[in-house]
C-alpha cells in the first residue's frame, strides 16, 4: 500500500532529484525496450498513414461529416464487447504472444483493405465493416501493449518508458500524416493501406528477437466474469484510479473526438485537400512528440497530479480558441497546443496509473483505461459528427468545449487529492 506524500515533503523529495539528460532517454539503456520501440516507431508511422488516407477517403467517397462518425464508431463497438475482457487475458497469457497475434491480424487487415481500393471495389459499407475488424484487433492489442512495457524495463524506469511511447507514437504522428497526404495525392490511398501492412514486420520481428524474464502467472484463472467484477470492485475503491479513468473517459468523448472533423475542416473551412488534412493531423502530433519529450525529461521533478488537474481546465480553452481559427495558419498553431495538452493529459494519466495500480490488477485496470479512449473516443466521434451535420463543424467544437470546461472546473475544485499526487 503506497504511503501519500503531500506538502513540503513532495517539494523536498523533487528538489533533492537531480536533472540530466539522460534521464530523458534512461529506458532506451534496456534492449528489449529498445526493440520494442523502433518496431513500434515504424509500424506507428504505417498506422498513421492509413487512418489518415482512411478517414479523407471515407471524406471523398461520402462528403459526410456524419459517415465519419459512423466509421469511427464501428471501429470502437468492439472495444465495448472485448476491452474488458482482454485485461483478464492479459493478465492470465504472455503479453509478448498477444501482441504478435493482434500485429498478424492487423497487417492482414491493411492488405485487405490494400487490396479492394486497388480494385476500386471498395464501397463505404466496406470500410465500416473493415474498421469493425480493425477495432477487434486494438481492443485485444491496446491492453496488451500497455501492460507489456512492465516487463521491459525496471520500476523507477517505467515513467520515462511510458513518456518515451508517447515520444515514439506521436513522432509518428506528426510526420505518417504529413507523408499519408503527400502519397494519397501522388499515388492514392491504397498505397497508403499497403505500406502500413508490411510496417507491421518491424514490431514482429523484433518481439521474436527480445528476451524477456519469466513472468509469474498472477491471475488465478477464475471465471472471466469474475475476474472483470473483481477489478471493478478494485477500481471503485480506488479513488485515485476511479479519477484518472473518469479523466481520460470525458478527454476521449469530448477532447480526441475533435480529430474526426479534421477532413471536413480541411475541406469545408480552410478549402485545402488531403494534403491540408494530413498536415491538421501532423500539426497535432508534433506538439504531442514535443509536450511527450518534456514530459520524458522533468517527469520525476514534478507533481503529476496538479499537472494533470491543471490541464483539465487548459485543454477546452484551447479547443474553444481553436473553433474561433479562420486560416490554415491559426489552425495548426492551435492544434500543435492542443496535440501537446492532450498527450500530456493521457502520458500523467497513464504513468500514474502505472505506478499506483497492484500487479495482479495491472491487466485488468489497463484494460478500463484502453477501453476509455478505444470504446468511448468511437461514441464521441458519431457525437460530434452528428452535431456537426445539423449545427455545423465550428458550433459541434464549441459545444464539446463547454462540456469539457465544466468538467474541468468540477476536477479541479472537487478531486483536490489529484494536484498532490507525485
Amino acid at each position: 500500500m503506497q504511503t501519500e506524500i503531500t506538502g513540503s515533503e513532495i517539494q523536498n523529495n523533487i528538489s533533492q532529484k537531480k536533472f540530466g539528460l539522460n534521464q530523458t532517454f534512461s529506458a532506451l539503456k534496456y534492449r528489449n525496450y529498445r526493440l520494442w520501440f523502433w518496431g513500434q516507431m515504424i509500424s506507428l508511422f504505417g498506422s498513421w498513414m492509413q487512418s489518415t488516407a482512411l478517414a479523407f477517403f471515407v471524406f471523398e467517397l461520402t462528403h459526410s461529416p456524419a459517415y465519419l462518425g459512423y466509421v469511427g464508431f464501428a471501429a470502437g463497438i468492439p472495444a465495448w464487447l472485448f476491452t474488458f475482457y482482454s485485461g483478464v487475458i492479459a493478465d492470465r497469457y504472455p503479453r509478448k504472444k498477444i501482441i504478435i497475434l493482434t500485429q498478424l491480424w492487423m497487417m492482414l487487415i491493411a492488405f485487405l483493405l490494400a487490396g479492394l481500393t486497388f480494385t476500386k471495389i471498395i464501397q463505404p459499407e466496406m470500410i465500416i465493416a473493415i474498421s469493425f475488424l480493425l477495432g477487434i484487433g486494438n481492443s485485444f492489442d491496446a491492453t496488451a501493449r500497455h501492460a507489456f512495457v512492465n516487463e521491459l524495463v525496471e520500476k523507477e524506469d517505467l515513467t520515462n518508458a511510458i513518456a518515451l511511447n508517447s515520444t515514439m507514437f506521436n513522432t509518428a504522428t506528426a510526420l505518417g500524416p504529413a507523408i499519408a497526404g503527400i502519397v494519397y495525392a501522388l499515388f492514392g490511398p491504397a498505397w497508403c493501406f499497403t505500406i502500413n501492412g508490411i510496417s507491421f514486420l518491424a514490431v514482429i520481428i523484433n518481439l521474436l528477437k527480445m528476451n524477456l524474464k519469466q513472468q509469474k502467472n498472477i491471475s488465478e484463472k477464475k471465471s472471466v466474469i469474475n475476474e472483470i467484477k473483481e477489478g471493478f470492485s478494485y477500481l471503485k475503491k480506488n479513488n485515485l484510479l476511479l479519477t484518472i479513468v473518469s479523466i481520460t473517459s470525458v478527454l476521449s468523448f469530448f477532447g480526441m473526438s475533435l480529430v474526426t472533423l479534421f477532413p471536413a475542416w480541411a475541406v469545408k473551412i480552410l478549402h485545402g485537400d488531403s494534403t491540408t488534412n494530413g498536415f491538421l493531423q501532423s500539426a497535432r502530433g508534433f506538439g504531442a512528440v514535443t509536450f511527450a519529450i518534456i514530459i520524458a525529461s522533468i517527469h520525476k521533478y514534478i507533481i503529476r497530479g496538479k499537472y494533470l488537474s491543471a490541464s483539465t481546465i487548459i485543454l477546452p480553452i484551447l479547443i474553444l480558441l481553436f473553433s474561433f481559427a479562420q486560416s490554415f495558419v491559426e489552425s495548426i498553431v492551435m492544434l500543435v497546443l492542443i496535440g501537446g495538452t492532450i498527450i500530456l493529459m493521457f502520458n500523467l494519466s497513464n504513468g500514474l496509473i502505472q505506478t499506483n495500480v497492484e500487479e495482479k490488477f495491472r491487466g485488468r485496470i489497463l484494460s478500463f483505461y484502453t477501453f476509455s479512449f478505444f470504446a468511448l473516443y468511437p461514441l464521441g466521434a458519431l457525437w460530434i459528427g452528428m452535431l456537426a451535420e445539423h449545427f455545423g463543424i465550428r458550433i459541434s467544437i464549441v459545444i464539446n468545449s463547454l462540456i469539457l470546461f465544466v468538467f474541468g472546473i468540477f476536477v479541479w475544485l472537487k478531486k483536490s487529492k489529484l494536484k498532490s499526487v507525485v
